[in-house]
């Protein structure tokens, strides 16, 4: 997601599956704390603080503090900011869809996950893009097996995406994670032109949809963080930390019921 050099290919151990596994709960309970608190009137730094004390009181830390001089501990994205957003004093408003994006690290080891979330109600369409979005991730998710390759699960978002009118967003992509924030393989959002790299049992992915309602088109902030949709449209995403198994993939970061 964020870009930049990432660390080699990396198959993790049973006891690093588990360290990411339990930094997925919490990731997992942060983003559920704070999806909960979203309504008219919050701040963006209310949120933030929701998922920070979430995730300190179970002992992890926010992993994107700080990460190469991120002034933020949580992603926090409205309408057509597409990520990295920066929680400040903006107050949210009816109509309005937040992506809440949160790392955990815990014992050394890193889940990565996101939502998008409406405030209040929404339009039809934007409801859609967010289904979208996640049905999406879903697709992937079904290609996330050994011996397929990152292709597989690049192919599947960008087919749906693109055959219900929306756009995925080309210059950010998924990636592995788990000891590091971000690791080889790049998981793209669309089929580039390599196909990849096999994917392997242990291999733990952030795979994560970003789409947009409009084009592609994507461009940066003077803050230097917060990329924004080219054409004011929204966009929404949607990301889990998966790991590659014998059979069917795990979810790591798996939402509380």
């Amino acid at each position: 997601m964020w870009g930049g050099l990432l660390m080699a290919l990396y198959i993790k151990t049973q006891r690093e599956i588990e360290g990411i596994r339990r930094a997925g709960e919490i990731a997992a309970g942060a983003l559920r704390a704070a999806g909960a608190a979203v309504k008219p009137g919050v701040t963006l730094l209310e949120l933030e603080r929701v998922c920070v004390e979430y995730i300190r009181k179970r002992g992890g830390e926010p992993t994107f503090m700080g990460y190469r001089g991120f002034p933020g501990a949580v992603c926090l994205s409205v309408n057509d900011e597409v990520v990295h957003g920066i929680a400040g004093e903006r107050v949210l408003v009816e109509g309005d869809i937040v992506k809440i994006d949160v790392g955990v690290t815990r014992d050394g080891l890193i889940a990565d996950m996101a939502r998008t979330i409406a405030v209040g109600a929404v339009s039809a369409e934007v409801r859609s893009l967010i289904l979208a979005t996640e049905e999406a991730f879903c697709r992937a998710l079904k290609q996330a097996r050994p011996g397929h390759r990152v292709a597989h699960i690049s192919q599947a978002i960008e087919e749906y995406v693109t055959a219900r009118g929306y756009s995925v967003v080309r210059e950010l992509c998924g990636h592995g994670v788990g000891i590091e924030l971000h690791e080889e393989p790049s998981v793209p959002n669309f089929v580039a032109r390599q196909r990849g790299v096999e994917l392997k049992p242990g291999m733990t992915l952030a795979i994560e949809p970003m789409v947009n309602m409009g084009s592609s088109e994507v461009r940066t902030l003077p803050n230097g963080w917060t990329v924004v949709t080219a054409d004011g449209k929204p966009s929404a995403h949607y990301e889990n930390t998966v790991l590659i198994t014998d059979g069917e993939p795990e979810i790591l970061t798996r939402m509380p019921e």
